[in-house]
């Protein structure tokens, strides 16, 4: 299991990423372009009719999406961080929305209770994925559309290495594999990236549809092999010591690992007219500026350094 994938990890993570979030971290990783035309796929026919729910909504920079499509006050956010959460509430196109801190593998919620799930960059950290999709079954209706959005595993060494030492990056296959056993039927998906990328295969948004009431066929020997708990449950586990050393340690590892990115997609951003990958290129905001005027400062400091020797 990767370093951040696990539930308290991954809450202590967001506690400090959520500051900074949607400055550095969306707009590199995760999009509006790429939100859009992934959100384009999720049938989003009678719209003002859908009641929506948003698994791992975070700083609600998805459910914005989402909320151009169907009414505000039909959409559920769901989020284990209550620091996401909080910027959430915050933007104005959000304020109808109603927001419910949870689980995604195990969702507080009556089966067929909604007409859409939409989970984006939330598969990451769930430390048993097929369990969290069968509840994407579940909590929806008959008829019902599911999508996922996630990362996939990066082909360069390095950035492979950084990725699966901080958290869940699966093959495309293991995507289609988990939404099939977990009885979606009209199963379809597009892979999408940010421009600075070369990678066709950067992420993926998939969408399959319910057919029948209840929980998914599977649901029970997926449940029965978990050794996950839910996060209340989690919550009341002892900390001892040990434990408390070992998971700070798996923070402070798993977040230089995921902090890591941010740099390097940052000069994947300005490199991106070199590496003949061709527009338009979005500008970069003032938060990027400041991290890319740092790390000039860095390498100018170092080279000086090394010149010195």
């Amino acid at each position: 299991m990767r370093l951040m994938q696990h539930k308290k990890e991954a809450y202590w993570f967001y506690r400090y990423l959520s500051i900074f979030y949607d400055k550095l971290v969306n707009p590199l990783f995760w999009t509006e372009r790429m939100r859009e035309s992934s959100l384009d796929e999720g049938h989003w026919e009678d719209g003002e009719k859908l009641k929506v729910i948003d698994v791992g909504s975070g700083t609600g920079f998805t459910t914005e999406g989402i909320v151009r499509r169907v009414p505000a006050a039909n959409v559920t956010c769901v989020d284990q961080s209550p620091h996401q959460m909080s910027h959430a509430r915050q933007k104005a196109a959000l304020q109808d929305c109603t927001f419910q801190l949870g689980d995604a593998e195990n969702l507080p919620f009556p089966d067929d209770t909604f007409d859409r799930y939409v989970s984006a960059g939330s598969i990451e950290y769930w430390p048993n994925p097929q369990q969290g999709i069968n509840e994407s079954y579940r909590v929806i209706k008959p008829g019902g559309w599911a999508m996922l959005i996630g990362p996939l595993e990066p082909k360069q060494a390095f950035s492979k290495f950084v990725a699966n030492t901080w958290m869940l990056f699966p093959p495309d296959e293991d995507y289609k594999r988990w939404y099939l056993e977990a009885g979606f039927v009209d199963v379809h998906y597009r892979y999408i990236k940010p421009h600075w990328q070369e990678n066709e295969h950067y992420g993926i948004s998939i969408v399959g549809r319910k057919l029948s009431s209840g929980k998914s066929p599977n649901a029970a020997a997926v449940a029965a092999r978990s050794r996950e708990t839910s996060l209340v449950n989690a919550e009341q586990e002892g900390m001892t010591l040990g434990r408390g050393v070992l998971m700070a340690g798996r923070v402070l590892v798993g977040s230089t690992a995921g902090f890591l990115f941010i740099p390097m997609a940052l000069v994947g951003y300005v490199t991106a007219p070199l590496r003949g990958i061709p527009g338009p290129y979005e500008p970069l905001n003032r938060e990027q500026k400041l991290v890319l005027a740092g790390l000039g400062l860095l390498a100018v400091g170092l080279l000086a350094r090394a010149l010195r020797r």
